[in-house]
C-alpha cells in the first residue's frame, strides 16, 4: 500500500472556525488524541500570533509523542527586508519544532493587488524565507496559497512560485484551494500537470465552500499528491476544511492507500468524538463513517436486509472505523428491532419472552404520548432494565426550585436552581446559577450528585433540543426535550416529555445520569 501522509490543521485552521476557542489545555489534549490516531503532522498554530500560542509551544515540547511531528505555521518574510529581520520568521524558530509550514502567494493578483509588491519580489520572499529556515535545519513545507486560482489566471507564474520553493530546499509544496471554489476534476488535472515541473512531494489543502473538499482531496491524491491536509472533523473557517476522517477512510478502504499505522483506523470514531468534545461541539450524526447515523437503520426492510447480509445496506463493516451498527426504534421498526436491542442487554431473551411484548407495548404507548426513542437509545435501555428487574435508582429527588431569569452585573441573563436529593438515607442540598433555568438545574443536580458519585464530573451536556408537539394547544402544548450527554468517550441521548418544559428537561437530565451510573454498574466499573 502506498503511503499518503496526513497533515492535520485542527489547531490552526480548525481554530479559525466560528465558535471555536481552544485553551492551551484543549490544544494539548487534541495533540495527544491526534498522535494516538497516528497522523503524521499536527499544525499547531502561529507562535507570533498571540501569547496563548507561545505558551502552547512551550508546553507541547514537553509531550512525548509516539508518531506525529508538531508543525509551526507562519508566512514568508515581509517585502524588502531580510529574513533574519522578519519577526514572524524568527518566532517560528522560537517554537522549537523540527517542521515548519510557511505560506506565500501563488496568485499574481494577490501579489500585485493585495501585497502591493512586484512578482519578482514575491519570488524572492518565498525563496529567501525557505532558505533561511532550511539553514536552521528545519524541514519546510511551502503552502502555495490560492494556487489553483493563480494557476488558472497565470499558470507560468504559479509554477514559478513552487519551483522557487523547491530550489530553496523545501521538503514539499502544498497546493491550496484557499477559496474552496475549484471542482475535483480541475484539482486532479492541475496536480497531474504540476508533477511535470517539480520533483518534491506535493500536498493538497482544500476548503469546503462548494461542499467538495473531500472529493477534491481524493482527486488530488489520484493525481499524484501524497500529503493530505485538513481537519479531522472538518471544522475550519467559513464552510470548513477537508474532513480528514472521511478522506482517510475513503483512501484506505476504497482506494488502497495507507494513511494511518496498521490497525489505527479502528480508533477513528472514538478520536473524532474526543476532539468534538474538546471543541465543545456535537459530532454531526450524519458524518460519513464516524457519525452515529452512518450505520443506523430504521426501515424494517433495511433492517431485515442488513441482518441477512450486512452488505445489502452497508458499504463497509462499521467496526473498521470503530463505529457500530444501530437499529432505530420507531413505529416502523417493529418487534424484531426491540428483540435485538433486548438481546444486547441479555442474550438469553427469545422472541417468545413476555418481556418483548411488554416492551413493544410500552414503546408504542410512550411514542403516542410524544416520546421518540430512535434518538434516545439510553432511555430505551433504562426502560428495558426496569422491565428486567436490573435497574437501580441511584438517587431520589426530594424537591427542586428554579428561580427565573435575572440579569447580573455583566448584563448576562441568568437563572438559579436549588435542589435537594437523597442517596441511601443521606441528603444533599445545593444551588447553582446557569444561563437559563435548564442549565442552572443541570449544574445544581451534578453538584449535588458529585458528593456521592464523583464520576458525574465526567458527564457533560453537549446538546439540548426542544420541540413543541401540538402547536395548536398554545401554552398547554406538549414539549419534547432531547438531551445529548457525553463522558468524553461515549455520547448518549435521553428524552423527556411534559406540558412543562422544566419537567421535560428534568426527566431527560435524570435519565442521562441514571443511564451512565447503571451502565457502569453493569460492566463493573
Amino acid at each position: 500500500m502506498e503511503k499518503v501522509y496526513v497533515f492535520d490543521s485542527t489547531l490552526r485552521d480548525g481554530a479559525q472556525a466560528e465558535g471555536i476557542s481552544y485553551s492551551v489545555e484543549d490544544k494539548l489534549k487534541i495533540v495527544e488524541a491526534l498522535d494516538e490516531l497516528g497522523v503524521d503532522f499536527i499544525e499547531a498554530g502561529n507562535p507570533s500570533s498571540n501569547v496563548k500560542d507561545l505558551e502552547f509551544f512551550k508546553e507541547v515540547n514537553q509531550l512525548k509523542l509516539h508518531h506525529a511531528k508538531i508543525v509551526a505555521f507562519g508566512s514568508t518574510r515581509r517585502c524588502f527586508i531580510l529574513p533574519e529581520e522578519d519577526r514572524n520568521l524568527t518566532s517560528l524558530l522560537s517554537a522549537n519544532t523540527k517542521v515548519v509550514a510557511i505560506f506565500g502567494k501563488s496568485w499574481d493578483f494577490h501579489v500585485t493587488d493585495i501585497l502591493k509588491t512586484t512578482l519578482e519580489e514575491n519570488l524572492s520572499m518565498i525563496s529567501s524565507s525557505i532558505r533561511f529556515l532550511v539553514e536552521q535545519k528545519k524541514e519546510v513545507y511551502f503552502d502555495a496559497e490560492h494556487f489553483f486560482d493563480g494557476y488558472k489566471n497565470n499558470k507560468d507564474y504559479a509554477i514559478q512560485t513552487i519551483q522557487a520553493a523547491e530550489q530553496a530546499g523545501a521538503t514539499g509544496v502544498v497546493l491550496c484551494d484557499t477559496n474552496g471554489g475549484c471542482f475535483p476534476d480541475e484539482i486532479k488535472e492541475i496536480v497531474e500537470e504540476v508533477r511535470k515541473y517539480i520533483n518534491i512531494q506535493i500536498g493538497i489543502h482544500t476548503h469546503n465552500d462548494t461542499g467538495q473538499a473531500v472529493a477534491s482531496t481524493i482527486m488530488a491524491v489520484l493525481g499524484g499528491a501524497r500529503q493530505i491536509q485538513g481537519t479531522l472533523i472538518g471544522i475550519g473557517e467559513r464552510c470548513g476544511n477537508a474532513n480528514l476522517s472521511t478522506t482517510i477512510s475513503n483512501l484506505e478502504l476504497k482506494k488502497g492507500f495507507r494513511c494511518l499505522p496498521s490497525g489505527n483506523l479502528q480508533l477513528l470514531k472514538s478520536i473524532c468524538v474526543r476532539i468534538a468534545e474538546i471543541s465543545n461541539l456535537a459530532l454531526d450524526k450524519t458524518m460519513p463513517y464516524v457519525g452515529d447515523s452512518a450505520f443506523a437503520h430504521k426501515a424494517g426492510m433495511h433492517i431485515d436486509g442488513v441482518l441477512k447480509s450486512s452488505s445489502s445496506f452497508e458499504h463497509i463493516d462499521p467496526e473498521l472505523v470503530g463505529n457500530s451498527r444501530r437499529f432505530l426504534l420507531s413505529e416502523v421498526a417493529g418487534r424484531g428491532t426491540i428483540l435485538r436491542k433486548l438481546k444486547a442487554i441479555d442474550d438469553k431473551i427469545t422472541k417468545d419472552d413476555p418481556i418483548v411484548q411488554t416492551m413493544v407495548k410500552q414503546v408504542k404507548d410512550l411514542e403516542y404520548q410524544g416520546y421518540q426513542f430512535e434518538g434516545a437509545d439510553a432511555c430505551f435501555e433504562l426502560l428495558a432494565l426496569k422491565a428486567m428487574g436490573l435497574y437501580q435508582s441511584f438517587f431520589t429527588l426530594e424537591n427542586f426550585k428554579v428561580i427565573g431569569d435575572t440579569t447580573n452585573q455583566n448584563g448576562v441573563s441568568t437563572s438559579t436552581a436549588m435542589i435537594k436529593i437523597s442517596v441511601d438515607g443521606k441528603t444533599e442540598m445545593t444551588a447553582a446559577e446557569g444561563e437559563g433555568p435548564v442549565n442552572a438545574l443541570d449544574k445544581a443536580l451534578r453538584k449535588a450528585l458529585e458528593v456521592f458519585y464523583p464520576v458525574v464530573k465526567e458527564i457533560r451536556l453537549v446538546d439540548y433540543k426542544v420541540r413543541i408537539l401540538n402547536t395548536d394547544s398554545g401554552t398547554s402544548a406538549i414539549t419534547r426535550v432531547l438531551i445529548s450527554s457525553s463522558d468524553g468517550k461515549n455520547t448518549w441521548n435521553t428524552v423527556g416529555v411534559s406540558q412543562d418544559i422544566i419537567e421535560a428537561s428534568w426527566i431527560a437530565l435524570v435519565d442521562s445520569i441514571e443511564y451512565k451510573l447503571n451502565k457502569m454498574k453493569r460492566i463493573g466499573e
